[in-house]
């Protein structure tokens, strides 16, 4: 079942707090990295190299855990899980990174590496412990 970001939690995403994706590796152990992240509509993004570890991951099994903190409060855990339902590449994707390049960086992403989106639906949000 997809859930509606909570009004406050879509004004954490929409910040600048680094968050940490939990993907399944191919022997079914964990990989955890730090992504930027943001909303995109329903959904919630973050963007990659399109043959990274955590994109090969997500593309055979597109389930993922979310952590994060409020840069403001970082004693107030938030923690989502989903799955990865659709991929950004080529012009939509590059208009997407870098608006959230420009709330990271104040500046469009450089073009030296090949980047995509991962759009994420959200079944499970907990704000707080």
């Amino acid at each position: 079942m997809t859930l509606d970001l909570t009004p406050d939690l879509r004004e954490v995403l929409d910040g600048t707090p680094i968050a940490h994706i939990a993907t399944v590796l191919p022997d079914g152990a964990p990989h955890s990295v730090p992504v930027w992240i943001a909303t995109h509509g329903q959904y919630v993004v973050i963007l990659t190299g399109p043959g990274s570890q955590k994109a090969r991951n997500l593309r055979r099994d597109p389930r993922v855990a979310i952590s994060l903190t409020p840069p403001e409060n970082p004693f107030e855990p938030i923690t989502l899980r989903g799955k990865v339902v659709d991929w950004l590449d080529g012009e939509r994707g590059w208009a997407l990174i870098d608006e959230i390049a420009h709330k990271y960086l104040g500046a469009p992403y450089a073009r030296g590496q090949e980047r995509v989106v991962a759009l994420i639906e959200i079944d499970h949000q907990h704000v707080g412990l």
